[in-house]
């Protein structure tokens, strides 16, 4: 049997800060905090993969939240398999079975959800949501995802790239798609790791101003470029990792006509994966649809997206580790 505090897992003698530390995106973690991340997520993993498992369960008897007013798979999975890997047990709270938004507000199910967890998960429509979830809970707060960041996913896909590349520094990540969560801190991560961004999106779709000003910051530190264009061609052309995600997020089906109208030509294709470097991977988030990529290049040789999936688990493990069990210290 695997002993956690004999290959310090976790750190079993943490000084614990009155501060609680939350999760709300890429950008609140500095470079060393995000990449202890992602290393641990990646060290998690290959313990896992080892069949070991664990004699020791930091939060056995403890209660993990999860407040999803939104639907998930990946997200649900993963962060319900890593609540069990400490020893905790997750409770998932949706939006049918909870008084929230009927006739309790945010700031009471915050007061009694975080009265009796050690931490909550939350996945919710507004990032002004989280922001209320982190002002007023007891515990710590991980973003799972809100309309302006998706972290968790940042995390997973840096794992995955770190897998599939033996030196990130100086590769291209093309982005071509919607202006979004996922890109808002997948931009920053991989800013982070010394990978140069380049993001597509169709005319009178921007990316917003607090991810260029945050890539800035990233940019002095890392030598890191962000680079914006309408092109999709351009963005793909010597890409080394090619990336796309719903063009109608959730909340926008009743614009699904006028999207899908935008995003014309910005289907990921032969034809523009012919553009990028020879032995570019592409990456998804999931669920995918055939608009966004073509099944020839989803299910090609190049393509990451079911390990990218996968990785989402060994993510949400190193962030229990780091703000719940380690309590925002980071290894």
């Amino acid at each position: 049997m695997l002993n956690f505090s004999s290959t310090r897992l976790f750190s079993t003698a943490m000084t614990v800060s009155n501060k609680i530390r939350h999760l709300i995106s890429i950008s609140d973690l500095t470079t060393n905090e995000f990449k202890s991340l992602v290393n641990r997520a990646e060290y998690h993993k290959q313990i896992i993969k080892t069949g070991k498992k664990p004699d020791v369960w930091p939060l056995q008897g403890e209660l993990v939240a999860m407040l999803f007013t939104k639907r998930s798979t990946r997200t649900r999975i993963s962060t319900e398999g890593a609540a069990a890997y400490f020893g905790g047990q997750p409770m998932f709270l949706g939006k049918e079975d909870i008084q929230l938004g009927v006739n309790e507000s945010f700031y009471d199910t915050t007061k009694v959800i975080s009265s009796m967890t050690s931490c909550i998960f939350a996945r919710v429509n507004s990032h002004s949501d989280i922001q209320e979830l982190c002002e007023h809970s007891s515990v710590p707060i991980i973003n799972s995802l809100c309309d302006r960041y998706h972290p968790l996913q940042a995390i997973c896909d840096l794992l995955t790239i770190k897998e599939n590349f033996s030196d990130l520094k100086g590769l291209k990540l093309a982005w071509i798609g919607d202006s979004n969560n996922v890109i808002n801190d997948l931009a920053i991560a991989a800013m982070k790791f010394g990978i140069n961004v380049s993001i597509a999106t169709p005319n009178g779709i921007e990316i917003e101003q607090h991810v260029i000003d945050a890539a800035k910051k990233v940019t002095q530190e890392t030598g890191a470029t962000l680079e914006l264009t309408h092109d999709a061609k351009k963005a793909a052309t010597n890409a080394n990792i090619l990336v796309t995600d719903t063009f109608v997020s959730m909340g926008q089906e009743s614009e699904t006509a006028k999207k899908l109208k935008q995003f014309e030509g910005f289907q990921i294709n032969s034809d523009l994966v012919s553009l990028a470097d020879k032995d570019y991977k592409f990456m998804h988030c999931l669920p995918r649809h055939k608009e966004e990529v073509s099944d020839d290049v989803f299910y090609s040789a190049n393509s990451i997206v079911f390990p990218e999936a996968e990785n989402r688990l060994y993510a949400a493990i190193a962030t229990i580790e780091a703000f719940v069990v380690n309590k925002g210290q980071f290894l």
